[in-house]
């Protein structure tokens, strides 16, 4: 049961995130993914590809380890301060310790960015989906790292802030 209430709640943010994030991709012009949290991963719920010819493919169900690339350190600084720190000792025994910098700074700055580190040239940030008391989640942007520029790098982190506004708005509806 725990595991089927899970998926239905993946399902319904999955589909309530789907209109901003088709939005986001056009607005971008870069892919859209939407990562949430379960155990020690951080799995793709959705993806919103742009139109161009080269672009970044993600399936649905595909995971990265917490502390790995612009989603997974974005999830692992959203964590409790408890589960965060003790999930920490061990990504920073496998990746060193420049990663809990990193994520310190992504909680801080709430925002996450990666270059390279999950795909060669590709760049990505993620921003926190505000919490309703459900599954930690991420709105991420990934694009090739020659096509983005640093003014425009700034610019999708402000504007995927504001478009995981819009799908905290529209789950906290959906759940009252």
């Amino acid at each position: 049961m725990p595991l089927a209430r899970a998926a239905q709640l993946a399902n319904d943010l999955a589909r309530l995130a789907r209109p901003a994030m088709e939005e986001a991709a056009r607005d971008l012009g870069e892919t859209v993914l939407l990562f949430q949290h379960f155990g020690d991963s951080a799995v793709c719920a959705d993806r919103v590809e742009c139109e161009r010819a080269m672009r970044f493919t993600f399936q649905p169900g595909h995971s990265v380890p917490l502390g790995s690339g612009a989603s997974g350190k974005m999830l692992l600084a959203m964590l409790p301060e408890g589960e965060r720190e003790r999930r920490l000792s061990s990504i920073v025994q496998r990746r060193g310790p420049s990663v809990r910098e990193e994520v310190k700074r992504a909680g801080a700055n709430r925002y996450s960015v990666s270059w390279g580190e999950l795909d060669e040239g590709v760049w990505s940030c993620s921003v926190p989906i505000p919490s309703t008391g459900h599954r930690p989640a991420v709105l991420t942007l990934a694009a090739p790292a020659t096509r983005i520029s640093d003014d425009a790098k700034r610019a999708a982190i402000v504007t995927l802030q504001s478009y995981a506004s819009r799908i905290h708005r529209a789950v906290s509806s959906f759940s009252l």
